[in-house]
């Protein structure tokens, strides 16, 4: 059993179906002998792309559209946000440091095609195809 950790993205191209999914990250995800968390870093950053109109999502309620694909969610604790706060600033996006954050404190593995999330060290399994 693997515990994988969605990045944004990844997270997105499930729900729609993206074609940028690659066939390892989906089986991974696919598989019901891994559980796949979604962090509420997530949530949140795809309600501030949608509120600046960077991100367009038709799904609905994407909290309940998680529980339904069988994801956990992954609540942000006070501990990941002074880990977050912590880390060098390889990447710039505080939202990303805090899945490298929450990764790291909860063993998980990123599901990222980020490029810059690697410099951290954590385990990563590339959603690129």
């Amino acid at each position: 059993m693997r515990r994988l950790l969605l990045d944004t993205h990844t997270f997105l191209w499930w729900l729609n179906g993206d074609q940028s999914l690659g066939e390892r990250a989906k089986a991974a995800i696919a598989d019901p002998r891994n559980q796949v968390f979604v962090s509420a870093a997530t949530g949140w950053e795809i309600a501030i792309k949608q509120a600046i109109g960077k991100l367009r999502v038709e799904e609905g309620d994407l909290d309940t559209i998680a529980e339904e694909e069988g994801f956990t969610h992954l609540p942000i604790t006070f501990f990941h946000g002074t880990q977050a706060g912590a880390l060098p600033r390889h990447h710039k996006d505080p939202l990303d440091r805090m899945l490298v954050a929450q990764a790291q404190a909860e063993g998980l593995i990123i599901v990222t095609a980020d490029v810059d999330i690697p410099a951290y060290g954590v385990h990563i399994l590339s959603a690129e195809r």
